[in-house]
């Protein structure tokens, strides 16, 4: 066995390790399990015929991608789950509106949805595609189409937004998934709109080969979410710690589980190759970085004082899993794109279609730089996270922006504008690694506090001056004594006067301002 086969294996098999490492019980305020005790069990509608992402099946269990998605996150966090059967869409979404049901299990965020429930981070994102016939022209904008048909099954996303949109075709509603598909096959419509997943699932099992994807509407994604009734935002809240903790390995777990679509040996085309291993190379380096970086952690941890011991040992463990869960959400996104790439290469290659040179060409660009992306996250999450001692001078400004590369999802997750305003003078002297400690733990207070407040329009304002740095938020002020994640405050504190430097907590009017002074800076 050669080297190059051996670590790859070795990368899967600290894959596997990492993934058991994070599954946890996931911690819920006393309010939070207050709620779940008087609650006893959460009421759920679901779509009953959206194969493969979820059906009710003749024994009256809820199965699919969505169910496994759902049942996970729900057990993480401890809610246990009724099922309210329907027998139609529009049954579902009739009990949803009476609030006969506390969820409805996956859904797209829409105007007309808002007007009853609240959402969850998505569990889910996969983009909507269109399926034609075969002989069909590629479709690359639907506003330049005259008075062609679509089918959407009735009460979906995309019906709502396309009828509203696109005031040029004529949109035909039907019952369910399977209905719309028909109509496009026995040219009773032109075309429908279906989730990337579902298309190759269906006409993989209903065998409608006579059926193509002939592009991809941008900004009709699937961002697939839980529903939850507007007075119930406890229950939302809750949810979303579950969703948080599904990692993008468990997810495709899931999809493959229940979609089928594997790529067999001897395709000959170089995209498919090319995701796959760079999907599998870039993730097992991280692993494999992070195996290493958790022997030496516990290593240093033994040698250091009683007093560091004491501020350590609370969160070596908690560090060593935020590493994994920080990589987790920071690559859903990209890790769905490159998913989306290889499943639609997948489907062209199934459905025998050719691949022409130019969307091979600009698919491989996609996952290049979609790749790059990875790497260089990668690469700020392992500088962060490496135990050093050496003494450098280093950029401020480049130190934060790392920093903040790190946590880039939680600000867009929670809508929180960062603003930056540096002076790239500024250079600071120490240890790199325990000075973006300070900046990490300072921008997790600030996003603490917006987000527990539901702070309207939130910020964080950063500025580097040729003395100091400030993170200031509008969040309503705090106690100076208040610390929030990983070491803390008193940390914060500790090693900013090792280094000479001043560390000031002061309120302002919209909230509070967390500044660095560089006394021995001339």
């Amino acid at each position: 066995m050669n080297k190059t086969i051996y670590f790859l294996l070795l990368f899967i098999l600290l894959a596997s390790d990492a993934v058991c490492s994070v599954e946890q019980k996931v911690s819920l305020t006393l309010e939070e399990q207050n709620y779940l005790k008087e609650k006893k069990e959460i009421r759920m509608c679901v779509d009953p015929d959206w194969e493969p992402f979820e059906v009710i099946d003749k024994d009256g269990n809820h199965v699919g991608i969505a169910a496994d998605l759902i049942a996970l996150a729900a057990g993480r966090v401890g809610v246990s789950i009724k099922l309210m059967q329907t027998k139609t869409w529009k049954e579902t979404l009739s009990l949803s509106k009476a609030q006969k049901c506390d969820i409805l299990s996956f859904v797209n965020q829409t105007p007309e949805r808002d007007k009853w429930l609240i959402f969850t981070q998505p569990i889910l994102s996969d983009p909507n595609v269109l399926i034609t016939r075969e002989e069909h022209p590629f479709v690359g904008d639907l506003h330049g189409l005259n008075n062609e048909s679509v089918v959407l099954p009735f009460g979906t996303s995309m019906l709502e937004r396309f009828s509203k949109d696109f005031p040029n075709l004529q949109m035909i509603s039907v019952v369910s998934e399977a209905d719309a598909m028909k109509m496009v096959s026995e040219k009773k419509a032109d075309m429908t709109v279906r989730s990337l997943i579902v298309a190759a699932y269906i006409i993989k099992k209903e065998g409608w080969f006579n059926l193509k994807i002939s592009g991809q509407p941008q900004g009709y994604e699937n961002d697939l979410r839980i529903g939850v009734v507007k007075n119930e935002r406890l229950l939302r809240n809750i949810l979303d710690k579950g969703i948080s903790t599904i990692t993008p390995i468990e997810r495709e777990a899931i999809i493959n589980k229940h979609t089928g679509l594997t790529v067999k040996s001897g395709i000959d085309t170089k995209s498919v190759i090319y995701v796959v291993a760079g999907l599998f190379a870039v993730i097992g380096l991280i692993v494999l970085s992070n195996y290493f970086l958790r022997t030496k952690v516990r290593l240093e941890v033994a040698k250091n004082l009683k007093i560091k011991e004491e501020l350590y040992a609370k969160t070596k463990q908690a560090e060593i899993g935020n590493l994994i869960a920080n990589i987790s959400h920071q690559w859903r996104e990209p890790l769905s794109k490159l998913s989306s790439i290889n499943l639609m290469t997948i489907v062209k290659i199934k459905m025998g279609q050719n691949i022409e040179k130019e969307w091979l060409l600009e698919q491989s660009q996609t996952v290049e730089n979609t790749i790059d992306f990875m790497s260089h996250t990668m690469q700020n999450f392992l500088e962060f996270y490496k135990k050093s001692s050496v003494m450098q001078k280093f950029s401020a400004i480049e130190s934060v922006e790392g920093v903040l590369s790190i946590i880039e999802t939680k600000f867009i997750d929670h809508g929180i504008k960062v603003s930056l305003q540096g002076n790239e003078i500024l250079m600071i002297e120490g240890i790199k690694n325990e000075w973006m400690q300070v900046w990490l733990n300072l921008l997790n207070n600030a996003i603490q506090i917006l987000v527990e407040r539901h702070t309207p329009n939130p910020i964080i304002a950063i500025k580097i001056d040729a003395h100091s740095i400030s993170f200031c938020d509008n969040g309503g002020g705090m106690s100076y004594e208040q610390s929030s994640g990983g070491l803390g405050l008193p940390m914060c504190r500790e090693i900013v006067s090792k280094y000479g430097a001043v560390f000031e907590l002061k309120n302002i009017d919209s909230g509070v301002c967390a500044s660095v002074v560089f006394n021995n800076i001339a």
